[in-house]
């Protein structure tokens, strides 16, 4: 089993343990909630969830824990009814399009939900919301996951990002990369078609996205690091890049030494031996990223060992 492997597994079965704080309270609809704290956290484990399932084999461990959790997710939402209800409140809002989307991918829709999503789509107000570059992306992969008609087109969408730009890598920061893991996410939706993703960004990626890595690990950013280890396994062409290979190995070997006994990784900061408390809202994200990109490392690798990717 390879390191990857090994922290993927443990890290979902601290996803599964920590099940309950991923509940919705009953007040999830109020105006004053806190989206970031209770729709985010759900939406992150529909996605997170849905890919590991994707790609792990269906008769494993791996898979059956994923899938167990993208159910409990959906139950939470009321099989799609949160979604219209958030959409009667807040029409121009995109993020309940953005969370469902995950959802309809993985089969389960709502129909009242689509054919409200449908009506609003088609008003010029929701062509023209304003939104960061990265995000529109996010939105046109939700619209086409979910079927409707996208309003603008992927590539122009990708030209005004960080990213799209193949800006002077030393400009790469925090910001700058949290922005392009997503604007690789949205492109090759989650890692499902790296073919998406333009030649030259690719070839981009391979030569600079080692010295990032790198960077990341040694200030103790793990969850930043754990997202450019899942750009690293969407690279379109991986046996051309020889140089990703060495350092994600030594990657995965310092994210499994902060990670804690139970599958907990920190978002940032020092790991074992001086372990800080492990929080729920400190550790989920992280360590769902963990699972997501080590799931995908190994099924790339399963690709390329079978010649096929």
């Amino acid at each position: 089993m390879s390191q990857a492997s090994r922290v993927s597994r443990t890290a979902l079965e601290w996803v599964d343990g920590h099940r309950d704080s991923f509940r919705l309270p009953e007040d999830v609809l109020d105006p004053g909630a806190d989206v970031n704290r209770t729709l985010k956290p759900l939406g992150e484990l529909a996605q997170l969830t849905l890919s590991i399932r994707a790609h792990s084999d269906p008769g494993s461990g791996r898979h059956r824990r994923a899938s167990e959790l993208l159910e409990f997710a959906w139950d939470q939402t009321r099989h799609g009814g949160l979604f219209l209800d958030l959409l009667h409140g807040e029409p121009f809002a995109t993020y309940p399009l953005e969370i469902y989307a995950a959802f309809a991918a993985a089969g389960l829709r709502h129909a009242g939900f689509e054919e409200l999503a449908g009506t609003v789509r088609r008003t010029r107000g929701w062509e023209r919301i304003e939104q960061e570059p990265n995000r529109r992306l996010g939105v046109l992969n939700s619209e086409r996951r979910v079927g409707l008609p996208p309003y603008g087109e992927p590539t122009a969408a990708l030209a005004r990002t960080w990213l799209g730009g193949l800006p002077e890598p030393w400009t790469f920061e925090r910001t700058a990369g949290y922005g392009l893991t997503h604007v690789v996410f949205h492109l090759t939706d989650w890692g499902n078609a790296p073919h998406r993703m333009p030649p030259e960004l690719g070839d981009y990626l391979a030569t600079w996205l080692p010295a990032w890595l790198d960077t990341c690990l040694e200030a103790e950013q793990w969850d930043l690091g754990c997202e450019l280890l899942a750009v690293a396994a969407s690279l379109p062409d991986i046996p051309s890049y020889p140089g990703i290979a060495r350092t994600v190995e030594a990657a995965w070997s310092r994210i499994a030494e902060v990670q804690d006994a139970a599958g907990g990784i920190p978002e940032n900061g020092a790991g074992r031996p001086h372990e800080p408390p492990r929080d729920f809202a400190y550790c989920y994200h992280s360590t769902l990223m963990a699972a997501f990109a080590a799931t995908l490392a190994d099924a790339r690798l399963a690709a390329v060992q079978e010649g096929v990717a």
